[in-house]
Parts: C-alpha cells; structure tokens; sequence
C-alpha cells in the first residue's frame, strides 16, 4: 500500500493520522470568520483546515428542496439556493485563505462542487483535493479533477462497493494513484449503529490505498475506534459556536472540542505503537523482578541428576529462565544446592 503525500506530510497507516477540522460553511460567508476558523484549527492541533467552493447556482437548481438535517437546522421557508448563496466566498477569499493557511502553517484543502471550482483551486496552487460523498457518483467530475495530477481525499458517504469501485475507476483513468478513501456516513448528526467502521478494512483491502474516516456522530467513540482499525486521516467538522444561524453548525464540534479530540487521538496512536511485538524499556527492568527462575525445592547434593521434582519456579528471573528447563532435567549438579536457591548454569554439569 502506497503512501500518498500532502504538502509536507505523508499519510499512510504507518505515519501519524492527519486530522482534518472541516470548518466547511461554517464561516457563514464571512472571510474574517473563515481566518479565525484557520487559527482555531492550528491552535487545537489539527494538521489541516477544510473548507468548500462553490457558486450556488452552478450546483443546486431553484428548486432543489433542502436535505432533512437542513430543513432543521436553518429557516425552513428560505430555499436551498438561497441558503447556499449566503454561505458563498469569493475567490480572492480563497487566495487570503490560502496565505493565512500557510502563515499559520496549517495545510489548507478545500471542496470543489463543479469544474471550475477545480480549476480555481488548482489556480490557486492547492496541493491537494477533497471530494464530498455527493461527488463519488460523477465520475467525469472526478476523472477531470484526477488529471490535475493532485492529490485526493474522496469521501464515500451515501454509497455502496459497487459505486467506490466506480469512483476509484475514474480516478484511475484520470492517471492518478494518489488517492485517499475515507468511510462515512452522510447525516448530521449520523448514528454510532450507522459508522460502520469496519467498513475501513473492506477499502483497505479491496483498493489497495490509505483509508480514513469521516465523523458526523456526537462524541469522539467513533472516530477512536477508526484510529484503532487503522484510519490514516480523521475528519470532523468544527466551528466557533454550535449555536450560531447555519445549517453545519449545530452538528459540528467548538474549538475546546476540537483540542480535546487532537489530543486523544495522539494518546491513542501512542497507545497503539506499533505492530512488532517486544519489550518496552520499562518491562525490561521490570522483568527481572516479575518473571521467574529454577529454583531448588530441596536440597540436591553434588553429582545428583536433575529431576523435575527436584525444581519449582520462583522470582526473581536472575538464573535458569524455566522455558529452558529441559536443559538441566538429566545433567549432575557441580555442587550441593540448598533448598530455595536459585539455580544457575555454574551449578550444572554440561
């Protein structure tokens, strides 16, 4: 399995999970709101800030109704297109965001909803692409944003095998191989009996690509759980003020959240260390003390064979480790052994 490399990082199981903070909409139109998402994501630990581009007539016609999530957690009068228009920045507020990104030294990524949404990212030098589960299905849209030779992270929310299998397909034709495949499930908030995490060894192993996971439920259980099958990238949604007017905000998690999040993740992966199984430092001075030795369970005079009856097993580990036992059983003792000593390979005659 290949790594895939973004900016400076790479990301594969092997290195640490890259936790995107998608600040998505959640600047509700408002660059200055937007910078403030970017440094509350550096402050929290995140390695990369997300947002959308977008123009909202060239995604959504007049009549498009509004997803359930939306109809609950915005006015239900005011129509999809015009909900959208609110929460749309220019593009001279992508080049700003891109600048602050890289001041902040956080990695700056953004969704695109149409062709030229890419080519606008792609002008604007982003190192890398996100697709939204909506998007796995057009598979022209992700051929063409494949040829720009960048890297992408495709969510597969709303989506079964057989539509993954078509997404990567396009991808593929596109010539790209650096791809990310992210499992999630599209509802906010989405149920924990709905992450079907699992699902994150199925991509592993029929794609061949890093996978991660993209969180819409309450709580971190979930996105830990993901960390543990071996999420290469976590991603969560998070803003300022889960009470503020939009339609992400309600689901989505505040900066303390967002630095506690960090935070476990990181004990996690330290908890998980790696795949080779051995002694810690500290086991190995604890050993000595904890593991046991032949012991003598009477007296045995000089020239007596080993028996098995002869010996028991006693702390600490400082003499004949009983695994070797079989050693001895048979062989003369060089000298007389009183009863509770340790047994040492001076005392047997080879």
């Amino acid at each position: 399995m290949r790594p895939v490399k973004i900016g400076k990082r790479q990301l594969s199981a092997d290195d640490p999970i890259f936790i995107i903070a998608e600040a998505g909409v959640n600047h509700n139109g408002d660059l200055a709101l937007a910078k403030r998402l970017v440094e509350e994501a550096k402050r929290a630990g995140a390695d990369c800030v997300k947002f959308q581009t977008f123009k909202a007539e060239e995604i959504v016609t007049h009549g498009a109704p509004k997803a359930n999530y939306q109809l609950r957690s915005t006015d239900p009068t005011v129509s999809q297109l015009n909900m959208l228009k609110k929460l749309e920045l220019p593009k001279e507020a992508f080049s700003k965001l891109i600048r602050h990104c890289k001041a902040m030294e956080i990695q700056f990524l953004s969704t695109p909803y149409s062709f030229h949404d890419i080519d606008l990212l792609d002008e604007l030098g982003v190192e890398a692409f996100k697709v939204a589960s909506g998007q796995l299905t057009e598979w022209p849209f992700l051929t063409y944003m494949a040829r720009k030779g960048k890297p992408m992270i495709i969510s597969t929310g709303m989506s079964t095998l057989e539509d993954v299998r078509g997404a990567v397909q396009a991808v593929r034709q596109g010539g790209n191989e650096e791809f990310i495949l992210l499992q999630c499930t599209t509802n906010y908030p989405s149920q924990l009996e709905d992450a079907h995490l699992r699902v994150i060894e199925t991509l592993k192993n029929e794609f061949h690509v890093p996978v991660g996971y993209s969180d819409h439920t309450v709580g971190s259980l979930a996105i830990l759980g993901a960390v543990a099958l071996g999420a290469s990238v976590i991603e969560k949604h998070f803003t300022l003020d889960r009470h503020m007017p939009g339609p992400d905000h309600s689901s989505s998690i505040e900066p303390k959240e967002l630095s506690q999040l960090v935070q476990q993740i990181r004990d996690l992966e330290k908890a998980l260390g790696n795949r080779d199984k051995m002694l810690s430092p500290i086991e190995i001075k604890n050993a000595a003390a904890m593991k046991r030795s032949l012991v003598s369970a009477q007296f045995i005079a000089r020239g007596t064979r080993f028996a098995l009856p002869m010996l028991t097993f006693k702390r600490p580990a400082t003499g004949i480790s009983p695994q070797h036992m079989e050693k001895i059983i048979g062989k003369e003792a060089l000298c007389d052994i009183p009863p509770d000593t340790i047994v040492t390979y001076e005392m047997v005659k080879r």
